[in-house]
């Protein structure tokens, strides 16, 4: 059955801080048109240049995903571009007036409201499909990260951490139907070691931090 691409019925705006500027912003999602994708528009800065959200153009994961583009960067992208693929979006305009993506309350979940709060239509095409034919693994040995996908009939996403925590343990999870996104990943929030917040205060981080946007682990 081909399935046709999605893209949103009207714009909706929401404001927060950024986590690691502080910076105050508003964050607008507007409809796009079929094979639009998922694009960035830098509304604070001359010319109002746009960013591509594609893996080609991602330049830091420290503590968050920044993508840039011809030098005009985005920071803390990952939870609206999570919201957007999990509710079945395929193509939105993200405009910010910020650098970073307002942190809400660390997780998706508040993009998921604005995304159902907007309501999502069918396009005139058909959405489109990497097939994955062999096994394909990225490995970091230094930090111990690996990622694999492999050929499938049907579609399902396996994800084990382990930070050596006796509080925090081994976290294991796994998605095998979308429609459990909303229920079961979107509510996800970011976490922190008590003992990591003393080197992001140092290096300037977190300056929109607060205990009701993340949760802090100590061990």
């Amino acid at each position: 059955m081909l399935v046709k691409q999605q893209t949103l019925q009207k714009p909706v705006s929401i404001v927060g801080k950024g986590l690691h500027t502080g910076v105050e912003a508003e964050l607008t999602l507007r409809p796009a048109s079929a094979n639009h994708g998922y694009k960035f528009k830098r509304i604070d800065l001359e010319g109002q240049p746009v960013v591509s959200a594609i893996a080609d153009y991602v330049v830091d994961t420290s503590r968050g995903t920044s993508i840039e583009e011809n030098g005009v960067r985005v920071c803390t992208v990952e939870h609206v571009l999570a919201a957007l693929w999990g509710m079945g979006v395929d193509n939105a305009l993200i405009e910010i007036n910020a650098p970073e993506m307002p942190i809400m309350d660390g997780s998706a979940a508040p993009f998921v409201e604005l995304i159902k709060e907007a309501g999502v239509i069918e396009l005139d095409a058909v959405r489109k499909y990497f097939e994955v034919k062999e096994r394909i693994v990225y490995a970091d040995k230094a930090r111990g990260v690996e990622i694999a996908i492999f050929p499938d009939d049907h579609f399902s996403i396996d994800v084990m951490i382990d930070y050596k925590s006796r509080t925090l343990g081994h976290q294991y999870a796994v998605l095998t139907d979308m429609e459990d996104f909303e229920a079961e990943i979107a509510p996800c929030r970011t976490f922190v070691f008590l003992h990591e917040l003393v080197q992001l205060f140092y290096h300037k981080l977190s300056k929109g931090g607060a205990s009701d946007i993340a949760i802090v682990i100590v061990h």
